[in-house]
């Protein structure tokens, strides 16, 4: 009989409940199998550590046990079945024990195999550990090979952002922001946050925060589009943003955040401050394509 621990340790060294599961499992069995659970997303805040880091984590303080990963899966009856799998083409004919503490993998395991729960060990807790651990730069070869490591393994991010083209008097006049560091007129707007609820809501927020709290219309997609922002001009990394346009109703706009001031143009106007490259570069072909769609001639 194989003794199987299911977990994710994802924290920088092993811990005293992780210690305390190994050997509890070890105690009853003579070979002892650990799967490691993989996230299908690479270096996140939950799951910095990839399976080879977290492999020789264990591997140094227990050479002995064997280590396996095992992918994620949004059904918990096909994990199960991948893990039982997993552990018959790697051990056949063996039988197999699944250990787990309490709000570990158990409640979501539907296999063939049993399961035992062993009682937790102490208060550790891992995203403590990680919070803790964040905070904490090194000066050594090793932590700064790490970080080295850690960002090269991520997937390429593009980063959405949203700008909004807030209309009155029947589309004729648009209002631009200028920021206090930088006289070139632009779309109000911004990064969206996880915490929206989806672009539309990431506009009204946006929106509020660099003009104040002025009541507008619903948000109308205008499109999107690659921005060319000079933080990102050498990374691999990029933005991308949907362009959002919404009618006036009431209210005084006040630039606000970051947002100096905020000021009302006729569409001839824009075209007018875009002729003297007195607005924000990137926001080019986002004001072309309103000034296209709205008949007037950049």
């Amino acid at each position: 009989m194989i003794g199987v621990i299911i977990a994710r340790f994802q924290t920088p060294y092993l811990h005293e409940g992780h210690k305390s599961l190994i050997e509890a499992v070890q105690a009853k069995h003579g070979n002892v199998v650990i799967v490691l659970g993989i996230t299908p997303v690479r270096g996140s805040v939950k799951n910095p550590l990839d399976f080879p880091t977290r492999e020789k984590m264990i591997k140094k303080e227990y050479p002995e046990v064997v280590v396996l990963p095992l992918p994620d899966h949004p059904i918990d009856t096909k994990w199960s079945h991948q893990l039982d799998v997993l552990l018959t083409n790697t051990f056949p004919g063996s039988a197999f024990t699944l250990y787990g503490s309490r709000d570990s993998f158990i409640d979501y395991y539907f296999g063939k195999n049993s399961v035992v729960e062993l009682p937790k060990y102490g208060d550790h807790n891992a995203t403590e550990i990680r919070k803790i651990v964040k905070e904490k730069s090194m000066d050594s070869l090793d932590f700064r090979t790490g970080i080295i490591y850690a960002y090269a393994n991520t997937y390429p991010k593009v980063y959405p952002t949203v700008d909004i083209a807030v209309f009155r008097n029947k589309k004729t006049e648009i209002l631009l922001g200028r920021k206090e560091n930088d006289n070139a007129w632009r779309l109000l707007g911004g990064f969206s946050d996880p915490t929206d609820e989806n672009f539309e809501a990431a506009a009204h927020r946006e929106m509020v925060e660099e003009c104040g709290t002025i009541e507008v219309g619903k948000m109308q997609y205008e499109g999107s589009f690659r921005v060319n922002d000079w933080r990102y001009k050498n990374e691999i990394d990029k933005i991308i943003t949907t362009l959002f346009s919404t009618d006036y109703i009431a209210g005084d706009p006040v630039g606000s955040d970051d947002i100096a001031e905020v000021k009302w143009f006729t569409l001839p106007k824009v075209v007018e401050l875009m002729r003297l490259k007195q607005h924000a570069e990137t926001h080019t072909p986002l004001l072309a394509a309103l000034l296209e769609k709205y008949h007037v001639n950049a």
